[in-house]
């Protein structure tokens, strides 16, 4: 996978949202969505898993706590489309993350690193983030 946009010093807080609007490519075969406080300490690693892995059609998610990786999540829930431009919505509190995809499902993912602020955000793999917007 090319490594894609990395941010950091993001600072959002818990009941703010992060918009992240982009397009997956035609080829996809998966693309990743990272948020935590850097890239060893992750609250979210979201990934879209078109065909790779041994998966198909499925979103992985996971945390990564002092670069150890927890126990994976599946959510069947699969709303992209290779080609497509897609928006997904992050929203967190101390317990838990909202994620709100592109067709409405929304499912939470625990915040297992307790995180109070999220300062970090990469993407990577089949998929060009065409806006980040906070709300």
């Amino acid at each position: 996978m090319a490594c894609g946009l990395v941010a950091s010093n993001l600072n959002l807080k818990p009941g703010e949202c992060l918009r992240v609007r982009g397009e997956v490519a035609p080829d996809a075969k998966s693309f990743v969505l990272n948020l935590g406080k850097d890239s060893n300490n992750l609250c979210l690693h979201f990934n879209p898993r078109f065909n790779a892995f041994g998966d198909a059609n499925t979103i992985v998610c996971n945390s990564k706590d002092g670069g150890a990786w927890g126990a994976e999540h599946r959510e069947p829930a699969f709303p992209f489309q290779p080609g497509s431009v897609v928006e997904v919505f992050f929203s967190f509190d101390q317990t838990d993350l909202t994620i709100k995809l592109p067709d409405g499902h929304e499912f939470k993912f625990p915040n297992r690193l307790n995180l109070e602020a999220i300062n970090y955000v990469a993407a990577d793999g089949d998929f060009k983030i065409k806006c980040l917007a906070f709300e």
